[in-house]
């Protein structure tokens, strides 16, 4: 079973796009020098360059060729036997011109893929909204682990991006209602098309007139429900009354927004006015996950909570890695109590 494990694991690192070293290459060497047959190769060749998710919405040209010039190398330092389809691959790929955009795939539990158009620079359009970070992954991981707290509920993601967390909880957590919400137009754009992308249809009303259904509700076939799926502009220091009052969710989510100082207040703001939004409804349930890359800004962010009196704790790290997230990335995924 070494072959089709070893395929599986190239799959799912190639489709979303990982680091060249995220791949198992030594496993590859090894049995490449012990079985020196082309089937390992084949195996390897279509769960990645051929698979036809691929084909259909490839990762980028640069990526591509460069896994398919490491593959080519890892073979030929074996006696492995050479393998056309291999050069080949390369050929056609070495024909392409560059694009700004690019496509990853990811693979859920449920054998499905969430597709994503993404940018292939990190700051594109005077944002880095159109890439999906690694907060994302590890907050869709947690929900996937956690589905009930989603289900059949009204979910608002705060800084959506290009949706990957939002539409990978779509397809595993039957919300009833899922509001996207960001507010650079580039961003939105590429959240809409994203959405479409992995089968969803949007809702046409605009956000400040969305008259929700009460929560709590059991809504039918919630084994298999579609949810409800909308997209917001939210500008968090100018929301007016009459959005949050057409908002009314019992869950926000929010991953990698608490990055930049000057947006905090803003953010610790919002969560303030939606808490005293529900009329007589319970406050939301909120959870939020980012990386803590400087350590100043993560406790001020605590600090403007304690200020705000929003209480909050850590969710203990979960062990299950869904989407190959950098095991060295530090992210911390915090429960909000407004």
């Amino acid at each position: 079973m070494a072959g089709p494990e070893l395929g599986l694991r190239f799959q799912r690192c190639f489709l979303a796009a990982r680091q060249l070293r995220s791949f198992p290459w030594p496993e590859f060497e090894h049995s490449l020098r012990t079985s020196p047959d082309s089937s390992l190769l084949l195996d390897v060749l279509h769960r990645t360059i051929l698979h036809p998710l691929c084909v259909k919405y490839p990762p980028s040209v640069r990526y591509r060729r460069c896994f398919l010039t490491e593959l080519i190398k890892k073979h030929e330092s074996t006696p492995a036997e050479p393998l056309d389809e291999l050069y080949d691959a390369l050929a056609a790929i070495l024909n392409e011109e560059e694009s700004t955009h690019c496509y990853k795939n990811y693979l859920l539990p449920t054998g499905e893929y969430v597709t994503l158009s993404e940018s292939v620079a990190v700051i594109s359009g005077g944002t880095t909204g159109l890439v999906t970070w690694e907060a994302a992954l590890h907050l869709a991981e947690w929900a996937l682990q956690n589905p009930t707290g989603f289900r059949n509920r009204t979910v608002l993601e705060l800084g959506s991006g290009i949706g990957f967390t939002g539409i990978a909880i779509c397809k595993t957590c039957n919300p009833k209602t899922y509001i996207f919400s960001d507010y650079h137009h580039r961003v939105l754009q590429q959240l809409k098309e994203n959405i479409c992308l992995n089968g969803f249809v949007l809702e046409l009303e605009a956000a400040q007139h969305i008259q929700l259904e009460s929560g709590g509700q059991e809504a039918e076939g919630t084994n298999h429900q579609t949810p409800k799926v909308i997209v917001a502009e939210l500008e968090w220091g100018s929301v007016t009354e009459n959005q949050l009052l057409a908002l009314q969710p019992d869950v926000i989510i929010a991953a990698d927004v608490v990055y930049d100082p000057e947006i905090i207040g803003a953010l610790v703001g919002l969560l303030q006015q939606l808490s005293t939004s529900r009329a007589d409804r319970k406050p939301p349930e909120v959870y939020t996950a980012f990386t803590v890359r400087n350590p100043d800004t993560y406790h001020l962010f605590q600090a403007q909570l304690d200020k705000a009196e929003i209480g909050w704790q850590i969710i203990p790290a979960h062990s299950n890695r869904v989407f190959l997230c950098d095991v060295q990335s530090n992210v911390t995924i915090l429960q909000l109590f407004i």
